[in-house]
């Protein structure tokens, strides 16, 4: 039983001391290119997903209607498809260069399986260690519901809408560089 405790004891010390080393002594990627961290999209994703399960709110104050459906849209091309992109746009250089890679979500699956709630928490507080800023110290609480209604219908935006997403970003995307051999 001695050499148990012992055991028990040299392990809890010895554990925070590699984990101080690992991140003491640069051994920790931290670059964006560099690859994820052990346990780190597991403890993320669980933190995440905890915090969202107490934290979502429920209902929402706001219609999907056409107006908050147009507002959101131009919301979302001014704050959010710098990173997370427009139908029929190239991604931009700087969602190329985050990590994780922002996804895209007026395009394939995207969001519109979250609540809007999901999403006005994220748009609202950001995500740490993910480059999502929190939108809640710029952005009305309206526009940030109107910013979730459209990401949770971008399968289904009205025209008004999507012409607002559409003709925004191709003359946004800055042109590509011209290398010199």
């Amino acid at each position: 039983m001695g050499k148990f405790l012992l055991g028990v004891i040299i392990g809890l010390i010895l554990l925070p001391l590699v984990v101080y080393v690992y991140f003491a002594k640069g051994i920790a990627p931290v670059a964006t290119a560099a690859p994820s961290m052990p346990f780190e999209k597991m403890f993320a994703s669980m933190a995440l997903h905890a915090r969202l399960d107490r934290e979502v709110p429920k209902t929402v104050p706001i219609q999907p209607d056409e107006a908050n459906l147009t507002a959101g849209a131009q919301v979302y091309k001014e704050h959010c498809a710098v990173c997370h992109g427009v139908p029929g746009a190239p991604q931009t250089a700087i969602a190329k260069g985050m990590f994780p890679v922002p996804p895209k979500l007026m395009e394939g699956k995207g969001v519109t399986d979250d609540e809007p709630g999901e999403t006005y928490w994220k748009v609202s507080g950001g995500i740490r260690m993910t480059g999502m800023p929190g939108f809640s110290t710029s952005l009305s609480t309206t526009q940030m519901w109107q910013v979730s209604l459209v990401c949770a219908n971008a399968d289904k935006l009205p025209a008004a809408a999507k012409e607002k997403l559409v003709a925004a970003d191709l003359s946004q995307v800055p042109p590509k560089a011209e290398t010199t051999k």
